[in-house]
């Protein structure tokens, strides 16, 4: 008589062995999600970073060249230069420098 006593526990140990197994094996399961989705956040977090500091130094640029413009010597010289404007009076003479892609044939 005493081994059918014994057989109930031995069936409900190993049933709950089986159950703690199982919802151990699914808390692993939800911990490497998160781990993985942690990594993605990561790589978008480094992403985001440097299309920030992109974004930062474009402005700086665009900063330095709005203070340029602000100051009329500046943008009388700039003028002059890439727009081909002359003053009253003035002529403006290209002299072709050393590096010139034209060639005397």
């Amino acid at each position: 008589m005493e081994k059918k006593k014994y057989r109930p526990k031995k069936t409900i140990i190993k049933v709950i062995s089986i159950v703690i197994i199982a919802f151990s094996i699914y808390l692993l399961f939800g911990v490497m999600n998160e781990i993985l989705h942690m990594m993605e956040l990561q790589e978008e977090a480094k992403v985001a970073q440097a299309e920030l500091e992109r974004v930062q130094s474009e402005n700086e640029q665009l900063s330095s060249q709005k203070n340029k413009l602000e100051d009329p010597d500046y943008v009388q010289s700039f003028a002059r230069s890439n727009y081909m404007l002359t003053k009253d009076g003035e002529q403006v003479f290209y002299l072709p420098g050393e590096d010139s892609d034209t060639t005397d044939d």
